[in-house]
């Protein structure tokens, strides 16, 4: 049984949903309503345009079409990471530590998957390669998002410790080590938490995606434990690199903390 099409009205039913949250919300809090409506808003022009392109892609199978897009969806990912910080790093640090470190992840953890794993042909088959990056470059920028933010808020809020650390004699890794360990556990918490909540709490979104498609349930759940494996492994990786990058940013040649490079905080 292959998938049941959806209608406009299928989807207009769905979105009055989202336009009744909102006005219920409206009241209490304004703000908070109209970003839901900007978010629907984006969610419908990104997804149509996304599906315009990726049926264009498909057709074709250009890899450099692929790496194009790839390369375009880490370079938004790397802003949406910069945005969501509280107290962001300056310059292109705050820009390119997000982007580098999920890229060189997730790149890393799909050419394994494609290669060793999957192993489509050719490898770079584009109905594989850019579901896969998407799913695991979404998951990633949360966990960096959420490490990045807890690395640099975890150093102001600490910094007389940590100059206390340093005036002893301490390495700034041990004397940062508390603050790292902090942000590496909240980079990691969403996927920790997602691996235990899943098939007891909630389906994951792939397997229920290939089980209204059709697929053997028991397929669809071993794809998803895969997912899942390689989500993690993509997400740790990613925070490690921006946490161990951005520790080592906080402070000068002479290891002294330098707070200085962050922005002013973000309302």
């Amino acid at each position: 049984m292959g998938v049941i099409p959806l209608s406009p009205l299928d989807l207009t039913i769905a979105a009055l949903l989202v336009l009744a949250l909102a006005a219920l919300t409206f009241r209490e809090r304004p703000r908070q309503a109209r970003s839901l409506l900007i978010a629907a808003a984006r969610t419908v022009a990104q997804l149509l345009l996304l599906g315009l392109v990726l049926e264009s892609i498909f057709s074709t199978g250009n890899w450099l079409w692929i790496m194009l897009l790839m390369m375009l969806m880490a370079a938004v990912a790397g802003h949406e990471v910069n945005a969501r910080q509280h107290r962001p790093f300056a310059g292109w640090a705050g820009y390119g530590l997000g982007t580098v470190s999920m890229f060189a992840s997730t790149f890393s953890v799909l050419m394994l998957t494609l290669l060793v794993i999957v192993q489509p042909q050719p490898w770079y088959k584009p109905q594989y390669a850019i579901p896969l990056f998407g799913m695991l470059l979404g998951n990633g920028m949360t966990g960096v998002a959420l490490a990045l933010d807890r690395l640099t808020e975890g150093a102001w809020r600490q910094r007389e410790l940590i100059e206390g650390r340093l005036m002893l004699g301490q390495s700034w890794r041990a004397a940062i080590h508390d603050v790292r360990v902090e942000a590496l556990r909240s980079g990691l918490m969403p996927i920790i938490n997602a691996m235990a909540a899943a098939g007891i709490v909630s389906m994951p979104g792939m397997m229920t995606g290939q089980i209204l498609g059709g697929s053997s349930p028991m397929d669809a759940a071993r794809y998803q434990i895969l997912i899942m494996f390689l989500i993690t492994a993509a997400s740790g990786l990613g925070a490690l690199l921006a946490v161990g990058i951005g520790s080592r940013r906080l402070f000068d040649e002479r290891q002294r903390l330098s707070l200085l490079r962050l922005r002013p905080v973000r309302d």
